[in-house]
């Protein structure tokens, strides 16, 4: 049985530069908007929550074919010492891996990879609860990824669960804390939930929150006795602060998401949270 620890406790952010098109289809975005949400978040956790940032930069020769690689939560799965590189549905992504292998290598991590060219999973659809994996089945991640994050981190129970069309599961639900999962009160969530609650043998609070885009946040347990979280702000989701204000005990911080939110993305998309102390 794997060593469980409460979950939340993290020593490092991995985050990557927005690409000057960071784009994809027809959606419009106002980059130097987004440059500012992204150095905001990147800010608030380093000097706020007190993580070590480790920042890859946007790759400037190569961006126009990169538009996504901001989205760094998408390219590994990690627990303990263990990293799962991704195999994202969209086979240009791949070529996102190789920076954050470097990154993660630095960190003395064991990477492990994804050699089934018929696998594909994605970050941003797997919740990991400190207990256990779910895995948002989705355009993006199929039976095959789930398979192989199941082999992966055997210590812990891995379940699929089916997410609506169009999204994936972290849009729909993240950690609130060790015992709190955030969700949208959405139809489509609500399946979702149930889903969840009946493949699980924990029990876990629920945070209802009123808008998909409320239901990401970023989650950071404190070394104190304040909790970090990090969530959508009052202009982007008026209807779900008052669900916020209901966690007793937390530093909450604001962020906006406004422009990642138009192609997809969330708080959580932006970087991978990573536990590791390492002998300086």
């Amino acid at each position: 049985m794997a060593n469980v620890c409460p979950y939340g406790r993290f020593t490092h952010a991995v985050v990557r530069g927005i690409p000057q098109s960071p784009s994809v289809g027809e959606v419009e975005v106002e980059v130097a908007k987004l440059q500012r949400q992204y150095g905001v978040l990147v800010g608030t956790l380093r000097q706020k929550v007190g993580l070590q940032v480790l920042e890859i930069p946007a790759d400037t020769h190569t961006n126009t074919h990169l538009p996504e690689s901001w989205r760094i939560e998408d390219m590994a799965i990690i627990q303990g010492n263990t990293a799962l590189l991704t195999h994202p549905l969209n086979q240009e992504r791949c070529q996102e891996v190789e920076a954050v292998r470097r990154v993660l290598t630095e960190l003395n991590l064991t990477i492990v990879e994804i050699e089934d060219d018929g696998a594909t999973l994605e970050g941003s659809d797997v919740l990991f609860t400190g207990r256990e994996f779910f895995v948002g089945l989705s355009k993006h991640t199929n039976q095959r990824g789930a398979q192989i994050l199941a082999e992966t981190f055997q210590d812990f129970a891995v379940s699929t669960v089916p997410v609506s069309s169009g999204t994936r599961l972290k849009n729909i639900c993240s950690m609130g804390g060790p015992e709190t999962i955030i969700f949208s009160n959405s139809e489509g969530a609500r399946k979702t939930l149930r889903v969840m609650e009946q493949l699980t043998d924990h029990h876990y609070d629920i945070l209802s929150v009123a808008e998909d885009a409320a239901a990401n946040c970023v989650y950071v347990r404190g070394a104190g006795e304040a909790d970090y979280l990090l969530h959508p702000t009052q202009d982007e989701c008026p209807n779900s602060v008052s669900a916020f204000q209901k966690l007793q005990g937390y530093k909450l911080l604001p962020t906006s998401c406004s422009e990642a939110s138009k192609l997809g993305g969330a708080l959580s998309s932006f970087c991978l949270l990573i536990n590791r102390k390492l002998p300086y």
